[in-house]
């Protein structure tokens, strides 16, 4: 309830400002009119005319974007020109003027309201019916103009989003690119793993092999059988040092007890493993997917990976939510280390590589001297 209150007052807000905003709107609409009605039959005077009211327009769009965004929580992009920009504000005007008339409609029954409970509590009336309908018609029209305010609300989000957002062809072909951007990434990412996967091969459990086969050798070749005991017995301590790394690697690649016991288990398993304390908060009332379980999985992993190595943290805090019904699995893993994280670096970059390749949201937040914030939300329908 008072999420919805703080939500109609940030709106109602919002609709005043774009009620003055309105009045600007209309003066440029009949400005623009008149201009081009002076110029309607010369070509250059009429382009002329268009690139300076176009200007203003884009000006007065910025204003209007920024105040829905701030008030209404409509994100808009700014990548639209001048002649969308005066289509906007040519179109918008009489939308703001309706969201002054809903709030001075809603002031009115307030003040009917509240002449009501004056009247009632500190004069005599003589008419006491007439006060109670009145403070109730007061409380009939707030209730409508409350409901207005939310209408108007996502009218002007949705008049915006038609004329200022990108239109259907540029919606193509930034999703177009974003999926090769995407695909790239998440080949760089592969090609990254399989580095990783061969230099810890290659220093790890191929070096203890190559120490193992030449204990073995020795053993053989020695003539005395205490020594070749002793051999036996290191290259024995070498093989159980090179199964334990090698299990290593294999859960670094997949961990099997993501498909055997789910996320939740797999991410308790990283913090029993990780030096570090980790605060696990898991919060998620229906299971995501798998693609998506195993992305999440990834992106906690890889950043308590990086917060151990390069952070200097103490502690980390990993949170996973997804509400009932809800369509996205928002995963959060903070740290209280010296920050200053790289977002373009190999590592997070790979990260958010994974996260675009299921249509999902990356982000870092490190400023100098931490604390460290990753998020990522990730689309499960």
């Amino acid at each position: 309830m008072r999420a919805v209150a703080v939500r109609g007052a940030w709106c109602a807000a919002g609709l005043a400002l774009g009620a003055a905003t309105a009045v600007a709107e209309l003066l440029l609409t009949l400005l623009a009119g008149l201009s081009l009605l002076l110029v309607l039959a010369w070509p250059r005077g009429r382009r002329a005319v268009l690139r300076r009211l176009g200007a203003i327009a884009s000006r007065i769009a910025d204003t209007e974007r920024r105040r829905l965004g701030r008030f209404l929580g409509v994100r808009i992009s700014d990548t639209y020109d001048d002649g969308r920009a005066l289509r906007y504000v040519v179109a918008r005007w009489p939308l703001g003027l309706l969201g002054g008339l809903v709030l001075f409609c809603m002031a009115t029954g307030l003040l009917y309201v509240g002449f009501g409970l004056f009247g009632w509590f500190f004069h005599g009336i003589e008419y006491p019916w007439a006060v109670v309908a009145t403070g109730l018609a007061g409380l009939f029209l707030v209730f409508l103009t409350v409901q207005a305010v939310f209408g108007t609300a996502l009218l002007e989000g949705q008049l915006a989003g038609r004329l200022l957002g990108p239109s259907h062809q540029d919606e193509l072909e930034r999703r177009i690119t974003q999926l090769a951007t995407s695909r790239a990434e998440m080949m760089d990412a592969v090609h990254d793993e399989r580095r990783r996967i061969e230099r810890d091969l290659h220093d790890g459990v191929q070096q203890r092999l190559v120490a193992l086969g030449m204990l073995i050798g020795r053993a053989r070749r020695s003539r005395d059988t205490e020594r070749a005991g002793q051999l036996l017995l290191q290259a024995h301590e070498e093989s159980r040092r090179a199964l334990a790394e090698l299990r290593e690697v294999a859960w670094r690649i997949y961990p099997p007890v993501l498909d055997e016991a789910g996320l939740r288990a797999a991410l308790e398993t990283v913090a029993e493993r990780t030096p570090l304390p980790v605060h696990l908060d898991y919060t998620v009332d229906e299971p995501p997917g798998r693609q998506v379980q195993t992305v999440a999985y990834f992106v906690v992993s890889e950043a308590v990976t990086n917060v151990v190595k390069h952070s200097g943290a103490t502690r980390i805090a990993v949170t996973l939510r997804r509400e009932p019904g809800a369509r996205t699995l928002c995963l959060r893993v903070e740290d209280d280390g010296s920050g200053g994280a790289d977002p373009t670096g190999g590592g997070l970059l790979g990260l958010a590589g994974r996260v675009a390749a299921l249509d999902g949201r990356f982000a870092v937040h490190s400023p100098a001297g931490g604390p460290t914030e990753i998020t990522a939300e990730l689309p499960c329908a």
